[in-house]
């Protein structure tokens, strides 16, 4: 999934993007507030990961102003401050959560899965099925019945997807948003690639991705026809 990380602390952000792409996100990293607010205006994203005080503008603003702009996309805020005043208007703009500093990253990393879960269609757990096909996001495990299944990072941000909206078309151009960043440029030809990949590596399974002439690719259960 894509994630908008805004944060301005060098170390933290750092370590934050490492720890998301590790397991498969796509992160697109920005410190300073406003360039921060207007990449919102034209990108969409799974999930966006806050810190209040920025350069440029601050937390509360963006939040702010993306409400205004009608746009759903989950907010993580994380803040040193960690005042009820500062909770309390926080969610009232519209974040979904709020993380104090400093935090464990594996409280992070769980509190982001709630609300990509959320943004996908508001699964109860962390197990997309499809078919015998299982994706476990807790892990960012792949299991075609009892075969496991070793996926590469973009493999398994596509396989995700896909397998959180079985039935639903994605066209190039959305999957080319959603797996690639900006500083990882790529064209419609490498979601072909990584669509061929994951097919082989699904060979057997009874969930397959379909293209749909002209408008882009789907993952279908067998079991459903």
């Amino acid at each position: 999934m894509r994630i908008l990380l805004v944060e301005d602390t060098h170390d933290v952000g750092e370590a934050i993007s490492r720890r998301f792409e590790t397991t498969g996100h796509t992160v697109d990293w920005e410190t300073d507030g406003r360039a921060a607010s207007e990449i919102l205006d034209f990108t969409d994203y799974d999930l966006v990961i806050l810190d209040v005080m920025l350069p440029g503008l601050d937390g509360f603003e963006i939040l702010k102003r993306l409400r205004q702009n009608r746009n759903a996309v989950p907010v993580m805020v994380l803040t040193a401050r960690s005042e009820i005043d500062d909770r309390v208007s926080a969610l009232d703009l519209g974040a979904d959560d709020y993380l104090v500093k400093p935090f464990d990253f594996r409280e992070l990393e769980a509190r982001a899965r709630v609300l990509l879960r959320r943004r996908s269609g508001g699964e109860a757990t962390n197990v997309i099925a499809c078919g015998d096909v299982m994706l476990d996001r807790t892990n960012r495990s792949v299991h075609v019945g009892k075969r496991e299944v070793q996926l590469k990072r973009r493999e398994m941000t596509l396989l995700e997807i896909l397998a959180s909206r079985p039935g639903r078309v994605f066209s190039k151009d959305q999957l080319l948003d959603q797996i690639f960043g900006f500083d990882e440029p790529a064209g419609p030809n490498a979601i072909e690639l990584y669509v061929g990949r994951l097919r082989k590596k699904l060979e057997g399974a009874r969930a397959r991705i379909v293209t749909v002439r002209g408008l882009g690719y789907q993952l279908v259960s067998d079991d459903e026809e």
